[in-house]
């Protein structure tokens, strides 16, 4: 498959520019948390992401529950975190948070959770699932399809209506997401309505347009993908397995998944997976596109505190949801 990107482009929107270095003016030069033991990194990544939980939208209901371990998927006891806005519709989101597959948290990414829950109209369901390197593929993939089939049984505890289940995750998380899909697609199980894939990775071809064009960043690197890459493949695990590089799936899986709605940055060494994904599918006659948010970086839908950019692509978003929610009731 030819890279899909085309040209790129390489400025950042002013906004996003002041932000960064608003940003390094106030905490200092960022750290490379791939370069420090995974524990240390990942301590560092929830650190660092406190700065965008701030201002938190008001939930009409937020608790943390235990999704209990699957001896026979494989499994662990996950904690997940429900949050549940005003006048919620029926039918829920399950949010995979991003952090390659290592880093963060349903803490780290609370706030982006809590504006898709306003903008969506619907509860959103965080599971914390287990991380790499300590725990690498499948594991953190099986934790969270565990919690996609809890989702489905959803109960009173929960406070979520029956009804139109959507999965999401941004980076890592749009992943594991997509790979969930694929994994109970193979299962025969319950397919969910629809997914909200946010920056994803999807493969392990680090030598995409973007990937030379964004090397060294503005924020991800290539570099830093490769470590996570590594933390996650682990020493055994073929790349090319489809439900860990959703992108090397096969024509009939990719045909046969639910609505997509795929949304990427425009300076980001992943924007290729996201624009490379979009082409496979128009091959397959499917009718997903890529909205492009051009000028910002990798991540910054969790910056909605302070960068209108992603709060408006938040409620894009959000619109997305409530029309896959409809179509599905």
């Amino acid at each position: 498959m030819n890279d899909a990107a085309g040209l790129l482009p390489s400025a950042l929107a002013p906004e996003m520019e002041a932000l960064m270095l608003r940003v390094e003016r106030e905490g200092g030069p960022q750290i490379d948390p791939t370069m420090l033991p995974a524990p240390q990194g990942r301590a560092l990544s929830e650190e660092s992401n406190r700065r965008w939980n701030r201002n938190f939208p008001a939930m009409a209901h937020v608790v943390d529950v235990l999704v209990p371990a699957d001896h026979f998927l494989g499994s662990a006891n996950c904690r997940m975190k429900v949050l549940v806005p005003p006048d919620a519709g029926a039918g829920a989101i399950l949010f995979v948070h991003g952090g390659g597959f290592a880093f963060c948290s349903p803490d780290s990414h609370e706030r982006c959770a809590r504006v898709l829950a306003i903008e969506s109209g619907l509860p959103v369901l965080l599971p914390d699932y287990r991380l790499a390197p300590e725990r690498p593929f499948p594991a953190g993939l099986l934790d969270v399809v565990g919690c996609l089939r809890a989702a489905f049984r959803a109960t009173k505890a929960l406070e979520v209506s029956p009804g139109p289940l959507l999965v999401a995750g941004d980076s890592a998380g749009a992943n594991l997401a997509l790979a969930a899909l694929l994994h109970e697609q193979e299962k025969g199980q319950s397919p969910a309505s629809g997914a909200l894939l946010f920056y994803g990775v999807y493969d392990a071809n680090f030598d995409t347009l973007s990937y030379r064009h964004f090397a060294d960043g503005p924020g991800l690197t290539r570099g830093k993908m490769q470590r996570y890459w590594n933390w996650y493949a682990g020493e055994s695990a073929r790349r090319d397995n489809p439900l860990m590089a959703p992108f090397r799936a096969s024509d009939a899986a990719l045909q046969k998944l639910p609505p997509l709605y795929l949304m990427a940055a425009g300076i980001d060494p992943l924007l290729s997976d996201s624009l490379n994904l979009a082409a496979r599918l128009k091959s397959l006659d499917r009718p997903e596109k890529v909205v492009v948010v051009p000028g910002v970086v990798h991540g910054f839908l969790q910056m909605s505190n302070e960068l209108p950019a992603a709060r408006q692509a938040l409620a894009r978003a959000g619109s997305a949801a409530r029309a896959m929610a409809t179509i599905a009731n």
